[in-house]
């Protein structure tokens, strides 16, 4: 086989696959979160109780599903040490999916569309609809405060939480790394 044939073969399989990417790739899914659900202490079953989820429209498209790393991130039997880690390792599993970009970069909103979906790729890391989202669209601490994300570098974000008082530059506040 002519090294035209074997390039020109190869770029049509590149092509299809492409294609078939593509015609797969879901529709996007509303921006609007739902409000974090109170985890920390003080937080109560019954006020989780008190606003359930609003019910499924069964005609709508269901949202994206996210990653499973996100899954426990905001849970109430979880720790702030933990989803401090959970976010490292989403912003880890950004940068290996866009090696070229680096870590996602702006305000939390801006990074936060970008783990939920607004990439070159349309990957999912965080669900639209994950618990830890406000509705502004912010990652939040399990407190309900947005985290402030600092790039480092490429690869290196740093993470900070306001701590249980909620506010910033106080003994309770918690950096990763």
């Amino acid at each position: 086989m002519s090294p035209r044939l074997r390039l020109a073969l190869v770029a049509a399989v590149f092509l299809g696959l492409a294609t078939v990417v593509f015609l797969r790739r879901p529709a996007p899914g509303p921006t609007a979160a739902s409000p974090v659900p109170p985890s920390g202490p003080g937080a109560s079953a019954s006020a989780t109780l008190a606003n359930p989820p609003p019910a499924a429209d069964p005609l709508a498209a269901p949202a994206p599903a996210g990653s499973a790393i996100a899954d426990a991130l905001n849970a109430p039997a979880g720790t702030l040490r933990r989803d401090l880690e959970i976010l490292d390792e989403l912003f880890g599993a950004f940068h290996t999916n866009f090696p070229r970009l680096g870590n996602p970069v702006g305000e939390n909103a801006e990074i936060t569309a970008a783990l939920t979906g607004e990439n070159p790729a349309r990957f999912v890391f965080l669900s639209p609809r994950h618990r830890a989202l406000n509705a502004r669209g912010e990652l939040c601490d399990r407190w309900g405060t947005p985290f402030r994300f600092h790039q480092l570098s490429g690869t290196q974000m740093e993470i900070r939480s306001a701590g249980p008082d909620r506010k910033f530059a106080t003994p309770d506040d918690a950096v990763f790394p």
